[in-house]
Formats: structure tokens, C-alpha cells, sequence
């Protein structure tokens, strides 16, 4: 707050403020409001500036001038706008280059757009960033890690143990405390006892794998965050023990990362963001791999732009679905809001029984929750596609 924004009792003038506010979003000097900029606003116009006027000439293409700006931006502004600020600036500008300087990595505010642009240019790394690059998305993964893996674990953990129940138990393998809880109704007062009529047992497969999940992930440019996201869920699936998951990456290639789910960072830089897609053939390496289809769930994350065969991507979720397996259909994985996706596509899944939506990584285990058990999706209202 600069004194001009303040009356003569120290309050804040409101008139005032209001007209600092617009001369440091209008910019420039010819800006209408008549307002003048004091003390640090006239530094914060400057780091305003660098990006969103002049053509950028304020930060030009050094990276020594642009970590001094990623310096500024954080002193001026809280985390979560540095990170739009920095998002801003690798693309209006043309700065991801940059990315390929340590220095310049060292100094960025880490967050899954960040990942992403690094991702895009993984081939084009020197070796001498590599390490600080993996530094740099090791951190935003363990944030994820966190932010996601207890809730995930616990609501998945309690669709499984419900789904393994079964009503037709042996003897050994009856759950009396939810057997008597389901007869209560049955209380025999004369003789002090229930009657089961109902029989609830642990399910003998419990103990064992009983759930496949494949996680089929398009690579495109426009999908970084969801592959980000997808990465971290997928290795927070393939560390329990009920559940045998399978991570496929897509472009007009498939790659199954499968074998790298120990390490989320690992699988990240093993994808390649960019590149066409070709959906069927994804499915179909999917589908090769499936076992046990009435026990898997398979989650498409793609907008739906297909490069390959556009009628063998239908035929081949029908297909699935017909054999048993559960069909989840996500246009994005993201914090973002409504993705660009073929609306065609998403009609013609959502007439297979396949909704088409955009899901936030906070409701990714309700939807799974949901699909393991085989019930209906909770799709956001005004999400579905089809």
C-alpha cells in the first residue's frame, strides 16, 4: 500500500487503490487513469511489463536477465501467480529454451505446467541440465505424492474390500460382524438369536490380486498436465498390492512404462509430450494385455483427437466392453477447467455407456472407487460430453 492509496487518517482510500490498481494493469504511461506509481509499485510495473508489454524487450533472451525477473516476480507476488507469470512468459515469449540452462531451472517456482514444458523438450536436453531437471520434477511429483497417495489408498482400498465380499462365503471365510450387522432385521427375541439369511464372507480372493487397472495416457502437447498427474496416480495404483496396473503412453507409438511405476520420475521421462495420435492402437496394445476382463478397468485419457483409424477406436472400446471390461473415459486429468476435446468421439463413447469428462486429480479416486466396483461414475455435473 503506497501513501498515495492512504487519506490523512492512514485508512486505506479506496478511490485510490482502486486507480493503483488499474494503472499497474492498464501499463504504460498514456494509461487514462491519472494515477502515478510510488516506491515498489513502480518495480512491480517493471516485472509487469517484461511480459505483458512492449514485446517482451524486458527480459530479451538472456537467461541471466530472466532469473533476475523470476527473482523479482517472487518478492512481489504470492507463489501460485509467479507461477502464472512464469507460464506467461515461456509462452508468449519463447523462453523454454531457456529451461536448458541450470541457472535458469534453479530459479523457477516448480509446478506441473513447469514439468510439462521440460518434458516437451526432453530429447533436446544436454546432459548437463539433465540431473537438474530430474531435481526439478522429483520435487513437483513428491508435492503430488503427497497432496494425492493417502486419500487414493484409502478410498480404493475400501472399494476393493467391498467388491471382494461375497454372499456366498464358506464356512472359514464368513465375516460374522457384517453378517449379524446384515440381519439384524432377523432377531429372533424368543430364542436371543439372528437368523442369517444373508451371509457376508471376506472373499478368499482378497489375499490375492483380484483388480487390473490399465492407465492408457495420450502424449499429445495438449495433454502435459493429465500425463503428469496419470504418472503419479499410476504409481501410487502399482504400489498396492490388491491392484495389478499397467501405465501405456501414447502418440502414433505406444509405450508401455509398466515396468517403471516404482518411480514416477522415471515414467515421466520416459514419455515424449508432442507428436500425433493414433488411439486404436493404443487400445489395441491394451487390450493384448488384458487377462482377466471382468476383473479390469481400463482409463482412457485422451481428448479424443484421433489420427488413426477413427471407426477401430469404437469398435475396440465396444469390443471391451462386451468382454466384461469397466471403461473410463477422461477427456483431461487436471486442475484446469473445460479441456478442447472431438465432441464427435465423445457422443459416440458416451452412446457405447461411456461418458466422456474432464476429472480433477481430487476426484480421480472416486471415479476409480466407482469403476472397481462397477457402479456409476460421479460425473461432475455439467462435465459429461456425450
Amino acid at each position: 500500500m503506497t501513501a498515495d492509496s492512504q487519506n490523512s487518517q492512514g485508512s486505506p482510500d479506496p478511490v485510490a487503490e482502486r486507480l493503483r490498481r488499474w494503472r499497474l494493469v492498464l501499463g504504460g504511461e498514456q494509461d487514462g487513469t491519472g494515477a502515478g506509481l510510488q516506491s515498489q509499485d513502480v518495480a512491480v510495473d517493471r516485472t509487469l511489463e517484461a511480459v505483458y508489454g512492449g514485446g517482451g524487450a524486458g527480459l530479451g533472451g538472456s537467461a541471466p536477465r530472466v532469473v533476475r525477473w523470476l527473482g523479482d516476480i517472487r518478492t512481489y507476488f504470492p507463489a501460485s501467480v509467479v507461477r502464472v507469470m512464469q507460464r506467461d512468459a515461456i509462452d508468449r515469449l519463447g523462453l523454454s529454451t531457456l529451461l536448458l540452462e541450470p541457472e535458469m531451472l534453479e530459479a523457477v517456482e516448480a509446478d506441473v505446467h513447469l514439468v510439462g514444458t521440460l518434458l516437451s523438450l526432453n530429447k533436446a536436453m544436454p546432459e548437463r541440465v539433465r540431473a537438474t531437471a530430474r531435481a526439478v520434477v522429483g520435487k513437483v511429483v513428491r508435492e503430488l505424492e503427497a497432496r494425492l497417495t493417502q486419500r487414493t489408498r484409502a478410498t480404493l482400498a475400501g472399494a476393493l474390500e467391498r467388491s471382494a465380499r461375497t454372499s456366498r462365503p464358506r464356512h472359514r471365510d464368513i465375516d460374522w460382524n457384517r453378517t449379524i450387522r446384515a440381519n439384524l432385521k432377523n432377531y429372533l427375541p424368543e430364542y436371543g438369536t439372528v437368523v442369517p439369511e444373508r451371509l457376508v464372507g471376506h472373499g478368499r480372493a482378497a489375499r490375492a490380486v483380484r483388480k487390473e487397472v490399465v492407465l492408457c495416457v495420450d502424449q499429445s502437447a495438449s495433454m502435459a498436465p493429465s500425463v503428469v498427474y496419470a504418472s503419479v496416480f499410476g504409481a501410487v495404483l502399482a504400489s498396492m498390492r490388491s491392484l495389478d496396473t499397467r501405465l501405456v503412453v501414447f502418440d502414433t507409438s505406444v509405450v508401455d512404462l509398466t515396468d517403471q511405476l516404482a518411480d514416477p520420475v522415471d515414467v515421466l521421462f520416459g514419455t515424449q509430450l508432442g507428436g500425433g495420435t493414433d488411439i486404436d492402437r493404443a487400445l489395441a496394445h491394451c487390450q493384448s494385455r488384458i487377462t482377466r476382463p471382468a476383473d479390469t478397468v481400463v482409463v482412457l485419457i485422451s481428448d479424443l483427437y484421433e489420427g488413426g483409424m477413427r471407426g477401430g477406436m469404437l469398435k475396440r472400446v465396444a469390443a471391451m466392453k462386451a468382454s466384461g471390461v469397466q471403461f473410463v473415459a477422461l477427456l483431461a486429468l487436471s486442475d484446469e477447467g473445460a479441456p478442447a476435446y472431438d465432441h464427435e468421439h465423445a457422443a459416440a463413447l458416451a452412446a457405447l455407456g461411456v461418458p466422456a469428462f474432464a476429472c480433477t486429480p481430487d476426484l480421480f479416486p472416486e471415479v476409480m472407487a466407482a469403476a472397481l466396483e462397477k457402479r456409476p461414475l460421479p460425473v461432475p455435473a455439467g462435465r459429461p460430453a456425450g
